[in-house]
């Protein structure tokens, strides 16, 4: 399936300063994947080694971790020679082996003629550093999110209205197959992104077989927390993954530790939420006091929302049934509208766009407010076409934003400095 990372991977390939390079992202995003296809159509060859599973290697990496002789190990081992320029050597599971991190180090100081690439899943948490170190300033990075609406119109053979909503993204000028990507849309609410998942409903178009891959994901993902945090850690990173349903089903979706356990506090489960939010499992969306730039030096550090980082994730997990989201009629389903805002927040953080709300010292709110320039503009999301927001308007008045983006179900317009953009574009709009 197509991905965006794959022009960051091919501009990483043709850098003349390249050094190794770590993909980011949580399990089952697909980086296994992109990174084989990456290595078919870019390289004469490709190595790929699971340093989950490969025990062998390892073991070798923990004599030594220079490059000479871990080449020589790997041309062995695979029978087929490691040309630089021409072939790339993938390290996947990296978390799960200290010295090949370590040995990165070491590429881009003794053989950056090499590609190297490496995938890890829990690098934020997994790594023990009693004796390694992770190489700080000698990789490049990137991450890999779940799949947005675009790249499922793309798996669903729909290119070309993914092409045509970014062109009326740009005119404001309304789509005539409107309600037609809202059915898209919808269906992207259930499936979500996870590679696997849109991977079978194209396959099956069945939203039952879809939510036998979710589940199965959400036992994978339990069993990391059971693997790489401690025990009594563990159960606390589970408790605050299991609240976020209930966290979104408040008015307030400020994030309340009392709602993971009764007496809850951040010194108790603090670091259970950096656990899950380096593990790329969760989203964190901080409260900004002010709408003037720059933003972020106005973050109130105790004060946050949560989302799941998949959609589809927090629909399965929150039991809301396939036919409420489908039905063409619109309702006062309070969680329908935590759903659109954790989309939209998924959507956002795909475009690396810092994920910040506004809220004064009253009850004023607004969604999500992002720096353009020197710009700061709100955004507020609505489910449906009921888009009536006083806090939106206070908020443009206040700090005179030059627009404001409202994003619903209403087609694409443009009125009274606000910008109307339906919810399946949400990934158009860009920092």
């Amino acid at each position: 399936m197509k991905r965006k990372i794959y022009d960051g991977l091919v501009k990483w390939k043709n850098q003349s300063s390249r050094m190794p390079l770590i993909v980011n992202g949580a399990r089952q995003v697909g980086k296994s994947y992109i990174l084989r296809e990456f290595g078919k159509q870019e390289f004469d060859n490709y190595i790929i080694v699971n340093l989950e599973t490969d025990k062998a290697l390892a073991a070798k990496l923990e004599e030594n971790i220079t490059p000479v002789p871990i080449i020589q190990y790997l041309e062995s081992v695979h029978l087929q020679r490691i040309i630089p320029g021409k072939t790339v050597i993938v390290f996947d599971e990296i978390q799960a082996c200290e010295s090949a991190l370590t040995s990165l180090k070491y590429f881009c100081e003794q053989a950056p003629e090499y590609h190297v690439v490496a995938a890890g899943s829990l690098l934020g948490v997994a790594v023990n550093r009693k004796k390694y170190s992770f190489p700080v300033g000698k990789v490049d990075e990137i991450n890999l999110f779940p799949m947005d609406f675009e790249e499922f119109l793309w798996a669903m053979g729909r290119e070309n209205f993914a092409n045509a909503i970014r062109a009326h993204y740009e005119t404001n000028e309304p789509l005539d197959i409107h309600s037609t990507v809202i059915d898209l849309y919808n269906h992207y609410l259930i499936v979500g992104g996870m590679p696997a998942a849109v991977k079978e409903f194209v396959a099956s178009n069945s939203f039952v077989a879809v939510a036998d891959i979710q589940n199965r994901i959400l036992n994978e993902y339990i069993a990391d927390m059971s693997k790489y945090a401690e025990s009594a850690t563990s159960i606390k990173v589970r408790a605050c993954y299991e609240s976020i349903p209930a966290q979104l089903a408040k008015e307030n979706h400020k994030f309340q530790y009392n709602v993971v356990q009764k007496g809850g506090s951040a010194t108790i489960f603090g670091e259970s939420i950096d656990w899950l939010k380096y593990a790329g499992v969760i989203l964190k969306c901080q409260k900004t006091a002010h709408g003037t730039m720059p933003i972020k030096v106005y973050v109130d550090l105790s004060d946050f929302k949560l989302y799941l980082s998949d959609v589809g994730m927090l629909v399965m997990r929150s039991g809301m049934g396939t036919q409420a989201i489908l039905s063409p009629l619109e309702t006062n389903n309070q969680f329908m509208g935590a759903i659109a805002e954790n989309y939209v927040a998924q959507a956002f953080a795909a475009n690396l766009i810092p994920l910040l709300y506004w809220k004064n010292d009253n009850t004023a709110e607004v969604d999500f407010v992002i720096q353009k320039g020197v710009d700061v503009i709100p955004v507020e999301v609505k489910n449906g076409i009921r888009i009536r927001s006083k806090s939106f308007g206070m908020f443009m008045e206040k700090y005179k934003c030059p627009y404001g983006i409202r994003i619903s179900k209403k087609n694409f317009g443009f009125e009274n400095g606000i910008k109307s953009v339906p919810l399946y574009a949400a990934f158009c709009i860009e920092a």
